[in-house]
């Protein structure tokens, strides 16, 4: 069976399982292309209006494998982790996805929960595999391998910076394991940590291009994915009550930890309009750096509205305050 896997969302998580669970099962993955002008508008004519900007990509990725797939696999994802939740969008996509798109081959949909018990994700392996016709013997053999696989890259993704991005058409969980010397560069003019949900940073068209672009200003680049959980739960701590949403803890965490415990240049929060998470977030986010810390911080949020032009020119302006505080110019404002 050819399974269908969107290049959007947990994508970005959790496709190093996913792409080894099945094929260790028989299947094929097949991945939809790269975000592109397309794939947003077929998104954004297909999504309700009042869906965030990552929804409505996602759709689009679905749209893009239509006529490539037999089943597309779209999981109903209530929580990655003990006690905490994500987006309740999440737990709707199976449902959005068959209201509002026609044409659509078979969905694989099985519920996600790691809320409650933390064999949550192989109750959710062994109901996926079940659905495809394999047997319980298959399923397990193939969970084994598969987290073990997926262990190995964040370990990998940890212990060299190595940040999941696609390089063209092929994964970032492919480009992982590839020899990158000859993309070494020139030696870091300042750090940057990057914090955002990973669809939005790492998605080069939705981004714009944001890690490149600061890489090509010399900036050495640092986000939740590459830091180890232990420091993001340390930096986590520092709120005044536990944060319940998975994916904002790891944003709060990282950048408390970093401004604690690391030097930092620059911070970059990445967010995406609509999301009510990630305004909260961000106001935290941004409220604590000011009061605390002599940190310049850029807030960018995306839209399908977004131009180029304008956020090329916050982006210059940004790094130019990096680079004049690293000159020794300490009079300049972290904020401009």
């Amino acid at each position: 069976m050819r399974i269908g896997i969107p290049r959007a969302l947990l994508y970005y998580n959790y496709y190093p399982f996913w792409k080894t669970f099945f094929e260790s099962l028989g299947h094929e993955v097949v991945l939809s292309k790269p975000t592109n002008k397309k794939i947003l508008k077929d998104g954004l004519e297909s999504t309700v209006d009042d869906a965030c900007l990552p929804i409505k990509v996602f759709h689009g990725h679905v749209i893009d494998l239509i006529e490539m797939v037999d089943a597309i696999f779209v999981p109903r994802i209530i929580s990655v982790k003990s006690g905490e939740f994500i987006c309740p969008k999440f737990m709707g996509l199976p449902d959005m996805i068959r209201n509002s798109i026609a044409g659509l081959p078979r969905i694989i949909e099985c519920e996600l929960s790691l809320y409650r018990k933390k064999t949550g994700f192989m109750e959710h392996a062994i109901k996926v595999g079940r659905l495809l016709g394999n047997s319980t013997q298959e399923i397990l053999r193939a969970y084994i391998l598969a987290s073990s696989k997926y262990n190995s890259y964040k370990k990998l993704r940890v212990k060299n910076r190595k940040l999941p991005i696609d390089r063209g058409n092929k994964s970032f969980f492919e480009a992982a394991f590839e020899d990158n010397s000859k993309y070494k560069s020139e030696p870091f003019k300042f750090t940057v940590l990057v914090v955002g949900h990973p669809y939005n940073i790492y998605d080069y068209y939705v981004s714009m291009n944001l890690i490149k672009k600061l890489q090509g200003f010399g900036a050495e680049i640092i986000t939740p994915e590459v830091i180890p959980e232990r420091n993001i739960s340390v930096g986590a701590k520092k709120l005044n009550k536990k944060l319940f949403w998975t994916l904002g803890k790891n944003i709060l965490g990282s950048a408390y930890y970093y401004m604690e415990n690391c030097k930092v240049d620059g911070i970059v929060h990445v967010a995406s309009f609509g999301c009510g998470p990630d305004s909260l977030i961000g106001e935290l986010l941004e409220r604590r750096v000011s009061r605390d810390y002599n940190i310049p911080f850029l807030y960018l949020n995306l839209d399908e509205h977004a131009g180029e032009e304008g956020f090329n020119t916050r982006l210059e302006a940004f790094v130019d305050i990096l680079e004049r505080r690293k000159c020794g110019e300490s009079y300049v404002s972290s904020h401009g």
